[in-house]
This record gives C-alpha cells, sequence and structure tokens, in this order.
C-alpha cells in the first residue's frame, strides 16, 4: 500500500489545523471569558473575522483528512497531526515576526524526528473501509461517557491546568471519532455517491463528533494554560485514533522488537511536546 498520498494529505490538512488553531486562539482571547460551558462563545466568536478565517482553515484541514483517511489506515493519518504544534508554533512566529528560542527549536526536532522513528518503526497497514454498526456501537459508547465525564470535571474546577487538561482530553476524543467516523463515511461516499453518503449515520456522527470537539476546543483555550490543553490535545487525538484504527479497523502495526524504536519515537513526541507547549505558554 502507497503511503505517499495519505501522508502527503495529513501533512496538508495539519498545516491548515495548525492556521487554524493559531487564528482561533487570537479571536478567543478577545471575547468574554467564561467560568462555565456558554454555547453563546461561538455566537461571539463569529464576531470576529479572525475566528471566521479560522473556520475556512478548517474546512481546508478537513478536505485535506478526509482524502488522507480515504487512501490510508487511521493509525497512520491520525498521528501525524501532531505536527500541528510545531506547526502552529512557526506560524505564529512569523505572524509575530518574533524569533523562536533555539530550545524551541530542539523541541520541534523531537517531534518531527521521534514521529518519523515511530511511524517507520510501526509500519501502520490496512485500509479497511466499512465497520459494521455493532462494532461501532462500544466504542462510542466508551468515547460519549469519557466525554462527559472528562467535560463534567473541567468544568466543575476552576480555570487553570486541570481544568484545561480535562477539556483537552476531551476535545481529543470528539476528534479521533470525527476521523474514525469520517473515514467509512468517505468510503460510502466513493462507492455509494452522495446519495449513500447523506443516508449513512455515519455522515452525522462525524459532523455531531466534528461540532462537540469544536466548541469544547474554544472552552479548552479559555480554560487554562497551554502547556496543560495542548498535549492533552495533540497527544490525546494520536493515541485514540491508534487505538480506533486497531481496534475497529482491525489496522496492523509491528510489534516484537520493533517495540522498542516505536517506544523511543513516542517518548521523543512526548518530550517535544511538552517542551514547544510549555515554550508558547511562557511566551503568551
Amino acid at each position: 500500500m502507497s503511503v505517499v498520498l495519505p501522508v502527503l494529505f495529513a501533512v496538508c490538512a495539519a498545516f491548515s489545523n495548525a492556521l487554524a488553531t493559531v487564528l482561533q486562539r487570537r479571536a478567543a482571547l478577545t471575547v468574554r471569558q467564561t467560568d462555565s460551558f456558554r454555547p453563546g462563545l461561538i455566537l461571539d466568536l463569529l464576531k470576529r473575522p479572525l475566528w471566521l478565517a479560522g473556520i475556512l482553515a478548517v474546512i481546508v484541514a478537513g478536505v485535506g483528512q478526509a482524502a488522507a483517511l480515504a487512501t490510508g489506515p487511521l493509525s497512520l493519518v491520525q498521528p501525524l497531526f501532531v505536527l500541528e504544534l510545531p506547526l502552529a508554533l512557526l506560524i505564529a512566529s512569523l505572524m509575530t515576526r518574533e524569533r523562536l528560542p533555539t530550545a524551541q527549536w530542539g523541541a520541534v526536532a523531537a517531534v518531527v524526528v521521534g514521529l518519523g522513528v515511530a511511524l517507520m518503526a510501526a509500519s501502520p497497514d490496512g485500509n479497511r473501509t466499512h465497520v459494521a454498526l455493532d462494532r461501532w456501537i462500544p466504542a462510542l459508547v466508551v468515547a460519549a461517557a469519557a466525554v462527559v465525564a472528562l467535560t463534567v470535571a473541567g468544568l466543575r474546577r476552576p480555570a487553570g491546568r486541570a481544568r484545561a487538561g480535562c477539556l483537552g482530553a476531551a476535545t481529543a476524543i470528539c476528534y479521533a471519532l470525527t476521523a474514525g467516523l469520517m473515514k467509512t463515511s468517505m468510503h460510502i461516499l466513493d462507492d455509494g455517491g452522495l446519495p449513500a453518503f447523506l443516508t449513512a449515520w455515519q455522515t452525522y456522527a462525524f459532523c455531531a463528533a466534528g461540532i462537540a470537539a469544536l466548541l469544547l476546543l474554544e472552552h479548552a483555550m479559555q480554560g487554562g494554560p497551554l502547556v496543560a490543553s495542548q498535549p492533552a490535545l495533540t497527544l490525546g487525538d494520536a493515541t485514540v485514533s491508534l487505538m480506533l484504527g486497531i481496534l475497529i479497523y482491525e489496522e496492523d502495526v509491528r510489534v516484537g522488537w520493533w517495540l522498542v524504536p516505536e517506544f523511543l519515537g513516542v517518548g521523543l513526541i512526548v518530550v517535544g511536546v511538552f517542551a514547544l507547549a510549555q515554550g508558547e505558554e511562557s511566551s503568551t
């Protein structure tokens, strides 16, 4: 199976998402801060051109992600979105015309090298096109319960690391579900055309998960420091997506002695993500 197309599409989507993150975060800081779950937050943000530009970037990212998921395994595509954080920092530094510190360049290198090592060692394979509903039900129930629990736990805490971390983790689960359901929807669209796509439950399920992720993301950005929310979001999305790929889509990753470089790569990613989040927080 060729990995060039899904990797190319995923990297383009990660860049668009990174741009969206920078624009949406700037817009989120200009509206009234909230201590509770406030759907009206989106109405306030709709009045900000920066936020609307961010939404346009999200749409472009969604198209790229859909193309990547249609051509490659979930366990390959979604981990590539770890690149969003270093890309967001690079975009932000260009927009503010501020140079990244040497330490942050080192963290960027750690994320990129770690991701490359982990994916080359794991060599994700398999591109199952359809998943029966009875396989999805347990995953959806567990994921929904986790999102509700994390959201309630986060909103019960004052603004700070715990709140931001809980909401970031809840957002990550929603993003992973969106990707997993979108993958099947794209194959339904390819096989049955637009009528089949519009009548498939997966289409409406991934839209609902995506909307939930968007709303949770805005509250996570306002809920506390990025050093808490961003690692939970970045690492959580990759982890849950990998689990969905293996358990739901029955994708294969290499085990045995390959676990050594895989864990080494994951370790580099974790260190790099936390270092980048810490550096971004201290620069704001």
